[in-house]
């Protein structure tokens, strides 16, 4: 391994595009699943309130739960715009750091698509049998959890993988314009 490095081949700034995708993809994809997850469940909670509109604070669970979700999105994303490099700073942000970020942004954002899609579904038609079953209830708060553990994962394992890109080891460089 030579012992100078080009500084535009470690530190491209191509690397500040990835950690901003990584970002913008946690938000992005956690929000849709926040907002299928909400709209599908809510649909359920209106035909819930023309049933039983006694019961509709107890059928606004999924709806909450799904809301949660964007709220992940908005974790990881604001934790991967802290890593990114300030401007002008040219050894401040390693390719492999913009890879790892835009990793963990898919992570959270597109586990989080998954649960919104789960509890909306499940939502909507637990909420619906809740409707005409109140023993249902348990039953529908456990698929529910299950259903909110998916975009947990995914937040968690964005967290670990922040941790892997701001522990990426840094290398001396010489600007190109030295050569």
């Amino acid at each position: 391994m030579p012992a100078e490095f080009l500084c535009s081949d470690i530190y491209p700034q191509s690397a500040a595009f990835f950690g901003a995708m990584g970002a913008a993809s946690a938000l992005i994809f956690a929000n849709l699943g926040s907002s299928y997850g909400t709209a599908k469940a809510g649909i359920g909670l209106a035909h819930l309130g023309i049933i039983h509109a006694d019961r509709i604070m107890r059928g606004i669970v999924p709806v909450v739960m799904a809301g949660i979700l964007g709220i992940y999105g908005m974790i990881v994303a604001v934790i991967i715009n802290g890593g990114l490099a300030k401007t002008g700073d040219v050894k401040a942000y390693p390719s492999a750091a913009g890879y790892i970020h835009f990793g963990a942004g898919l992570s959270a954002g597109l586990s989080s698509l998954a649960a919104g899609l789960a509890i909306g579904i499940v939502g909507d038609t637990s909420v619906r049998a809740y409707g005409k079953q109140e023993k249902i209830f348990v039953a529908m708060v456990l698929m529910l959890i299950f259903a909110e553990a998916l975009g947990l994962y995914g937040l968690i394992i964005a967290l670990l993988m922040n941790g892997t890109a701001s522990s990426v080891m840094t290398y001396e460089c010489i600007p190109a314009t030295s050569q």
